[in-house]
């Protein structure tokens, strides 16, 4: 259950909403998950506005930082290419600046196995797996 943070200046945006939902209707594509109750209540995008004056590049420009936190080994190295791809070009298109795919920062980071809390329960990845399982009725 991916969480995905977006940090962009205030006023990026028109539609946060869209776009978190997109990222995350995204990531579970990417994920191979299934669209059960368990995945789409649990994956989530929050989109954070920052005063335009607290973010800036070396050279002086601003940008958007995609911060994405799955479980360990969750996308191998084609999900990730596809994943960064596919996130840089939704940012830039919800901004509707095509020149933000240039500004886009996209940090993929895995939790450690038991790193996930969802209803009280930090899950291993095992855990995970099996409780699909059992929700699809293959356990």
């Amino acid at each position: 259950m991916p969480m995905i943070d977006v940090y962009a200046p205030t006023g990026t945006f028109d539609d946060k909403h869209a776009l978190a939902q997109e990222l995350a209707q995204a990531i579970m594509r990417w994920e191979k998950v299934p669209a059960i109750p368990f995945f789409l209540d649990n994956t989530a995008a929050f989109v954070h506005e920052l005063d335009p004056d607290s973010l800036s590049t070396a050279g002086g420009s601003a940008g958007v930082r995609v911060n994405v936190t799955t479980n360990a080994g969750a996308l191998d190295r084609e999900q990730q290419l596809g994943l960064v791809k596919e996130f840089t070009a939704l940012v830039a298109k919800a901004a509707g600046d095509p020149t933000l795919e240039e500004r886009t920062w996209v940090a993929l980071t895995e939790a450690v196995p038991g790193g996930w809390g969802i209803a009280g329960h930090a899950y291993t990845n095992e855990e995970i797996v099996q409780h699909v399982r059992e929700l699809l009725g293959k356990a």
